[in-house]
């Protein structure tokens, strides 16, 4: 039995023919950049989200980039995130010149703890690290950007990690009582939702990926910047293109080239039309996962009544390394796939040395990335191909 990590090819039969005749279309009308495709599917996504303005990007990176100018987020601004995520979260800030400070995650839910972040707003703000692990000051990033003597706080970036969302009524509490902006990472959480609020459309601005690995993905790199604040969205779409001001040959300010490409919007209007109904087939393989796991001696994923997870991944935690290690043997053994996110937390990384952070800063994060591990989960994973990745599993 062939079991893929993430199944595009079955997808691609169902969508192939809509996928084609968008595709044609672009090819027929050869407005290869900034085609008509691209205003209709921010006005499709503004309003799957309930967002009042959606900007497609050339990738969920570079959406991160783009909410962080157009927020005015400037070198030596402390930016909270979780060390616990794909690299390019902490990238954004450090290389806006901004500092990324790290705090830890809430064990059951791999996300960024509220309660930690406001410890660590305190500690910025008195200026005292005694007992919150700080960046160390004066240090020199890659870039040659430095850590200010004194951190002052200026923005949030949580993240939706696998596609479950932040506590986002703390967190946005947090955030309005320190007069802090928020950034969304939903690059892993399209399609979620928060008491019933799309992940999209909470935050100053929120930013999603469309690597063809997400939930929705494109044929290659794509991403959007999510807002309902007008002056934000009207600073992207200068951003977006070199800073442009009334046309492609007035730059009024440095910006970035951060387009996407109108075939990739084109394939997406083919996707999001099943995109709905492959939801419901993330849960049900999720659900299913659940059952068949719950004998067993793994933690199975936690999701709080008022969440709804879009299911990028289906991540499990083993009982320590070495139990992890033998599911992994045996998984191999059995012609099953499987991943680690996070193998290495990011404050741990060596790009991220000159923050000064050191092992055991943030101990949640670092047991959970040494328990970790990823199951095929996609749409179109049998009950069948399930059964028997839980079997061996559960087999160690």
């Amino acid at each position: 039995m062939n079991i893929p990590f993430i199944d595009l090819k079955s997808q691609y039969e169902i969508v192939k023919g809509q996928v084609q005749d968008n595709i044609d279309a672009v090819l027929k009308h050869g407005a290869y950049v900034m085609g008509p495709e691209i205003g209709e599917l921010e006005k499709s996504l503004a309003d799957y989200c309930g967002q009042k303005h959606a900007l497609a990007c050339s990738s969920g990176t570079d959406a991160l980039l783009l909410a962080l100018l157009s927020l005015e987020i400037k070198p030596g601004d402390a930016v909270l995130t979780t060390p616990f995520t794909f690299f390019a979260t902490a990238e954004a800030i450090a290389f806006m010149g901004a500092v990324p400070v790290f705090v830890d995650i809430d064990p059951e839910t791999f996300n960024i703890s509220p309660e930690g972040l406001e410890r660590t707003i305190a500690a910025l703000k008195e200026n005292n690290s005694s007992g919150i692990p700080l960046p160390s000051s004066g240090a020199l990033s890659d870039l040659g950007h430095k850590v200010p003597e004194k951190l002052i706080p200026k923005a949030i970036i949580s993240v939706d990690l696998f596609g479950l969302p932040c506590e986002y009524d703390l967190i946005e509490e947090i955030a309005r009582k320190h007069d802090l902006k928020l950034i969304v990472d939903a690059a892993q959480s399209f399609g979620a939702t928060y008491h019933g609020k799309s992940t999209c459309a909470i935050g100053h601005a929120a930013c999603t990926s469309f690597f063809p690995a997400k939930p929705l993905g494109c044929y290659g790199d794509g991403g959007m910047c999510f807002t309902n604040d007008a002056d934000i969205y009207s600073l992207m779409q200068s951003l977006r293109v070199h800073g442009q001001g009334r046309d492609r040959y007035e730059n009024v300010r440095l910006g970035m080239n951060a387009r996407m490409d109108t075939l990739q919007a084109a394939i997406l209007l083919a996707k999001i039309k099943i995109f709905p109904r492959e939801l419901e087939m993330r849960q049900k393989a999720a659900e299913n996962y659940n059952s068949l796991l719950s004998s067993g001696n793994i933690v199975t994923p936690s999701i709080p009544d008022n969440m709804k997870s879009a299911w990028a991944q289906y991540s499990i935690l083993a009982q320590d390394s070495e139990h992890r290690d033998a599911i992994f043997q045996k998984l191999k053994e059995n012609n099953v796939p499987w991943a680690v996110y996070y193998v290495l937390p990011l404050h741990l990384q060596k790009s991220f040395a000159y923050l000064g952070y050191s092992q055991g800063d943030f101990p949640q994060c670092e047991e959970i990335s040494r328990k970790i591990f990823s199951l095929p989960m996609h749409p179109y994973l049998e009950a069948e191909a399930q059964g028997k990745i839980a079997r061996t599993v559960l087999s160690v």
